[in-house]
């Protein structure tokens, strides 16, 4: 008989695509969640946490990956007792969801309707370097209303969202257009019902700020060489149809008025354009009045969103101080935000139409911003360790634990071997713990209990003299009834 092979170990290995999360980064993160929870909700909205599945009807063909939009969601095929098979699929994004959940329950939600909602989506893209096919969303949205006042809303929001978690006014800017403009300027460019042609403009529209008015042109017309030489092919349109897109994207001027003037030079006499550009005038005007001054948001034709869904006024808000990359050139950080309203996303379910708005963080690039402003991204505080010298005394060391717990402190008891003493101090060290508690048969005989240190100690074990060492004890002895006080003491010790 033939000998049956092993079935052979799995490979210990991330998904390509994903990563894990340890310690200081999932504290980080649900901090961070935390505050902008707390503006969210101090602006009214309410939370609202839907199913991660939905079917790939509900999610629609507003795929975030339009070169193949068969592909961008993980999807499968679930079949019933008579073989009919509905496609399930993990959501995208956080607002499909939100127009299937509004559908469903309108007549019992209020009209209208402001939510957020926190999360993880997932993408099957092609992954790349700190590109994730699974990262968290933090949405807000209103549905249920058409008024502009909804809009400025959404952006004041943001703007106090991001100073809210550490990004001072100066190192942001909230962007906004309007996307009823832009198919102004498709219009009086004679492109007509050619949807793949417009497209093609808003795709050379969104590269603006990286190859720059002439660069645009150059796209829009025959093509142009890339910085590598290869030659890229441009969508082929004249310059009278080139025009019109170099007018709106150069209409930002220095004050609003003027960009508004130069904006209506360039829609011409497109009444769609023309009422983009009251909206746009609308947001500016509600947002003077609540104290948001074009130093945080401002009017500005270069934004261009990508999702197609998106129906009126757009928004992005752009971190714009300065970070190195890996060769040690300067760049600035980029976008961490983005949003603007869908009128027809809803329209999907019920067939009438239902107007809404919102914005979307990407939560990993925000906290990426954050450790590189020096505001996050430091090292974690662990647990209180309590040593154990006498494995038989395995009770009388959790109750020390539980009066630690008890009194709001962060604590454990050490779980492995504890014959190697060092072993024990070396666990505390890698937990980066900030007091050790120490009972012996000695001290237990006596009443007594050590507490060292580790912080302290460790800063005397680097820099301080023996001298220094007996001046500036790391260790102490207390009675056993004072531990809890001695802990906190140290502790907050450590915090000053």
């Amino acid at each position: 008989m033939a000998k049956q092979k092993k079935a052979p170990r799995p490979k210990a290995i991330t998904p390509k695509g994903f990563r894990d999360y340890f310690g200081i980064e999932v504290t980080e993160r649900a901090e961070m969640l935390h505050q902008i929870a707390g503006v969210y909700h101090r602006y009214g909205f309410e939370a609202l946490e839907s199913s991660a599945v939905e079917t790939v009807d509900a999610l629609g063909k507003f795929l975030p990956d339009v070169d193949r939009p068969n592909e961008g969601v993980f999807a499968w095929q679930e079949f019933d007792e008579k073989d009919n098979g509905d496609w399930m699929a993990l959501r995208y994004d956080l607002t499909a969801p939100l127009a299937r959940v509004y559908a469903q329950h309108r007549n019992e939600l209020p009209n209208p309707y402001r939510r957020y909602a926190m999360g993880p989506v997932w993408r099957n893209e092609k992954p790349g370097p700190g590109r994730y096919r699974q990262f968290y969303q933090c949405d807000a949205d209103t549905v249920g209303t058409a008024s502009m006042a909804a809009d400025a809303e959404i952006c004041a929001m943001l703007s106090d969202t991001l100073e809210a978690v550490g990004i001072p006014r100066g190192d942001y800017l909230v962007r906004v257009n309007n996307r009823k403009v832009m198919n102004g300027v498709l219009e009086v460019m004679g492109l007509g019902e050619d949807q793949a042609a417009k497209d093609d403009v808003l795709r050379t529209i969104d590269k603006f700020d990286k190859v720059g008015e002439n660069g645009v042109r150059k796209l829009l017309g025959k093509g142009r060489l890339d910085a590598s030489g290869a030659y890229i092919d441009g969508v082929g349109l004249s310059d009278d149809q080139i025009e019109p897109v170099i007018a709106f994207l150069t209409s930002k001027a220095d004050d609003a008025a003027k960009t508004f003037e130069n904006l209506r030079g360039a829609v011409g006499g497109s009444a769609v354009g023309a009422e983009g550009i009251g909206e746009l005038e609308q947001i500016g005007d509600l947002l003077a009045a609540g104290g948001y001054g074009s130093n945080r948001i401002e009017i500005d034709p270069s934004i261009v969103r990508g999702l197609g869904y998106y129906t009126g006024p757009v928004f992005e808000a752009e971190l714009t101080f300065e970070i190195y990359d890996e060769k040690g050139r300067k760049r600035q950080f980029g976008s961490v935000s983005g949003g603007g309203r869908y009128d027809d996303l809803v329209k999907r379910f019920t067939g009438q139409a239902v107007p809404a708005t919102g914005l979307s963080i990407g939560v990993d690039r925000l906290l990426a911003a954050l450790r590189e402003k020096g505001r996050m991204g430091g090292t974690s505080t662990g647990p209180v360790v309590v040593t154990v010298m006498d494995r038989d005394r395995m009770a009388d060391y959790q109750s020390m634990v539980a009066e630690l717990r008890n009194a709001g402190i962060r604590a454990e008891v050490y779980l492995g071997n504890p014959k190697n003493f060092g072993n024990q101090l070396k666990y505390a060290d890698k937990r980066n713990s900030p007091v050790a508690v120490i009972e012996g048969g000695d001290e237990q005989d006596r009443g007594m209990v050590q507490i060292k240190d580790l912080i302290l100690g460790a800063k005397i074990a680097e820099t301080a003299t023996h001298e220094e060492w007996k001046e500036r004890p790391s260790q102490f002895e207390v009675p056993r009834s004072e531990l809890v006080a001695k802990v906190r003491e140290i502790l907050e010790g450590q915090a000053d």
